[in-house]
């Protein structure tokens, strides 16, 4: 009982992470998967085996390395499934990207030129690219507050007063107000799917190339790289091939169910690993144990979870999810725009990816980072020295 007490601090850090990490992004989960061509039921399968792939990696990586890593789902790679068009196939094309992007991060673990080629894509780029990627979702509250304003002020207010007095907590909130008003405009009992549902993967170059490289490198530039300097700021290194690894797998695992990727933690991670875990650091990885039993927890509530929000009236969640997405946006603009050398090719990857094309059945978000590469390259070799 007097270890119990004493790490309680650690053990309510490790709640809030698994709590803020959750609503914080689930609606841009649901988003990305519908759009992949999911039905309701397969969206709610890809929810629970997320949480549970993500919560059981945790429990391993934190209990074996006895440091505070928290696994989560890959929220930049959900944003760019949601603004990609439906893969031709649908779903068991989707699942066959997902299965390659788990094998990709498997393979950066097993060979160091992969991690070395993820390095060298520049920040601005990967950060314009994810930019423009989410930039058509962040508009999502905008053009539903004009269309649907006696729906949305409840969200938006929630939203706004959390916000000056809670930060991290503004999107739980709104979150929160989103599932109180679909629960009063419900007409009909949401149908509730409880288990996995399993769908055998359909391979297609266009998607590998369009979904699954794309879906990679933004996990790797957005999740994991970052996941591992939030660490490092708190003193713990992170071991990068075991984390790797067990996504890596536990990503083509959960792909036959609807998973989409996991990955190491990055603003969440801050949570379990930081001061409010407690004064001592040593005990900290126990944050991290409590948020994945949490996730597995959640996992079985996944179908609950998804009926009412797929209940929701119209735009409700594309806008929740826009909403979900706005501090991301604003970090990635600033990170696009401080390098100066830089700027004008991370202008023009941001307009790419955010231009919705698709030529050979490929996604914006693949031509938005080929162009911008080459046009730094370009500038780079061409720029006249002093």
């Amino acid at each position: 009982m007097r270890t119990l007490l004493a790490d309680r601090h650690t053990y309510v850090a490790g709640l809030v992470t698994a709590i803020v990490g959750f609503t914080s992004a689930f609606a841009v989960v649901l988003t990305g998967l519908r759009t992949m061509g999911a039905t309701p039921v397969q969206a709610a399968s890809g929810l629970a085996a997320l949480c549970l792939t993500m919560g059981i990696a945790t429990i391993l990586l934190a209990g074996r390395y006895r440091i505070p890593i928290t696994i989560a789902w890959s929220t930049p790679g959900a944003a760019l499934l949601a603004a990609s068009p439906t893969p031709a196939g649908g779903w068991p094309t989707a699942i066959g990207a997902f299965v390659v992007t788990g094998l990709l991060i498997v393979a950066t673990a097993a060979i160091p030129a992969l991690g070395t080629l993820i390095a060298r894509i520049p920040t601005s780029i990967a950060q314009a690219m994810l930019a423009g990627v989410i930039v058509p979702l962040c508009l999502k509250p905008v053009t539903a507050t004009a269309t649907s304003f006696s729906l949305m002020w409840p969200i938006l207010l929630a939203w706004v007063v959390v916000l000056l007095f809670a930060p991290r907590w503004a999107t739980p909130a709104a979150i929160a107000a989103a599932f109180v008003v679909t629960l009063l405009h419900l007409t009909t009992a949401p149908q509730i799917s409880i288990g996995f549902s399993l769908v055998a993967p359909h391979f297609s170059w266009q998607a590998m190339v369009g979904i699954a490289v794309p879906l990679w490198l933004v996990t790797m530039a957005s999740q994991n790289v970052p996941g591992v300097a939030v660490l490092k700021s708190f003193g713990y290194e992170t071991p990068w091939r075991p984390a790797l690894l067990t996504t890596g797998i536990g990503t083509v695992i959960g792909a036959f169910a609807g998973g989409h990727a996991i990955c190491m933690a990055a603003i969440s991670a801050a949570l379990a690993a930081g001061h409010d875990a407690g004064p001592d650091t040593s005990r900290r990885w126990k944050a991290a144990m409590t948020t994945g039993v949490l996730y597995v927890f959640l996992a079985a509530g996944a179908g609950v979870i998804t009926a009412i929000v797929l209940a929701a009236p119209g735009a409700l969640l594309p806008a929740a999810a826009g909403l979900a997405l706005i501090g991301t946006l604003a970090g990635s603009i600033q990170q696009a725009l401080d390098d100066a050398p830089g700027r004008l090719p991370a202008a023009v990857t941001f307009l790419v990816a955010a231009s919705g094309i698709t030529v050979f059945g490929i996604g914006g978000a693949f031509w938005a980072l080929l162009v911008g590469v080459l046009l730094r390259l370009i500038l780079v070799r061409h720029r006249p020295t002093a």
